[in-house]
Order: C-alpha cells, then sequence, then structure tokens
C-alpha cells in the first residue's frame, strides 16, 4: 500500500468516524476526554486514587461510545480508565448535542 493509499484510507476513515459520531451523539449525556481517547457516555463516575504518594484517576462509564478509528466496535456497556493525566468530564446540555446538519 503507498503512502498516498494510505492518507486516502485514513481520510475515508475518519470522515466515517465523524459521521457516526453525528449520528449518535444526541443519544448520549457525556462527553469524557482522557490524554487517550474521547468518549460518549450516558453514566461516568471519577474517582481519584492514590498509590505509593502518586495521584491517578479512575474513569469508570456505562453506555458508551469511543472515538477511535482503528475499533471495530465503538460501542461499549462498561469502560474503565486509569490514568495519571487530566480527565475532562462535561455534561451535555440539549442545545449542544445537536450536531451541524450537512
Amino acid at each position: 500500500m503507498s503512502a498516498e493509499e494510505l492518507e486516502k484510507y485514513e481520510t475515508e476513515m475518519e470522515l466515517t468516524l465523524y459521521r457516526e459520531y453525528r449520528d449518535v451523539v444526541g443519544i448520549f449525556k457525556y462527553v469524557v476526554e482522557t490524554d487517550r481517547r474521547f468518549y460518549l457516555c450516558n453514566q461516568v463516575d471519577v474517582k481519584a486514587r492514590s498509590e505509593s504518594g502518586d495521584v491517578f484517576f479512575e474513569v469508570s462509564m456505562s453506555d458508551a461510545w469511543v472515538w477511535d478509528m482503528y475499533r471495530p466496535a465503538r460501542f461499549a456497556k462498561n469502560v474503565k480508565v486509569l490514568t495519571f493525566k487530566d480527565v475532562n468530564v462535561e455534561e451535555l446540555a440539549p442545545q449542544e448535542i445537536d450536531p451541524p446538519k450537512d
């Protein structure tokens, strides 16, 4: 596969992912952003944990969708993330979850 073919494939995958996001965002209540992934979910719980003096976050989500173009299945019933980095959780208001129309 040439570099040009790979770039075209990745562009098509990103467009497909955006379209899927646009179609599903209205069914979720929260946006969760970690250092590695972006999630939509309907239930989220963030707990700060400490072990050996280091602080990390345990993020538990239910009924989630993962923004990752390389995952064959982006819907997950339960997701747990452990991270030493920042976690951003936002509750979506109804007007915020209307994506732009084509």
